[in-house]
């Protein structure tokens, strides 16, 4: 079957699992806690996106040359998947825990503007995303990840 033998993808679909994967270790050796959930969540140490584009990007360099205009398209989706990691999709992160305290103070407000210590319990309220992006070193060390997966595939595998 010619999808399994197409090497750029099977190099980033193996960028985004690894990258995916050693987020659980990473955030272990840094809080002590084990997360199995970050292996299907968005943002964190290192980034996934950038771990499959470049790994993309670099395999295509491999398979199509420097000069080719799929490297070209490759390289630009690239940059603009990483910038957009760092940018928006960081900002609108930052801007989830404002939410989220302004839920919670407002909830707080209210319990006790109007007595509802009385009541079974506080309700709960469900907390927006917040790890929507990625720092910077983040992207760039999904980055660096990406770019090793394909050298290493196509140096010792291809």
């Amino acid at each position: 079957m010619a999808l399994l033998q197409n090497t750029p993808l099977l190099a980033a679909l193996f960028g985004i699992l690894f990258a995916q994967f050693i987020k659980i270790p990473i955030h272990f050796f840094i809080s002590g806690k084990l997360d199995w959930k970050l292996m299907t969540s968005t943002g964190g140490m290192p980034s996934s996106h950038s771990a499959a584009v470049t790994s993309l990007t670099t395999a295509i360099a491999y398979e199509a040359g420097l000069g080719s205009p799929l490297f070209a398209v490759s390289t630009i989706f690239a940059v603009i998947v990483m910038f957009d990691a760092t940018g928006i999709r960081y900002q609108a992160g930052q801007q989830a825990l404002i939410i989220n305290q302004m839920r919670l103070d407002f909830q707080t407000f209210v319990q006790e503007a109007k007595g509802w210590q009385q009541k079974d319990g506080p309700q709960k309220i469900q907390e927006l995303k917040t790890l929507l992006g990625h720092k910077p070193n983040e992207v760039f060390a999904g980055a660096v990840l990406g770019i090793l997966i394909s050298v290493i595939i196509y140096t010792f595998i291809v």
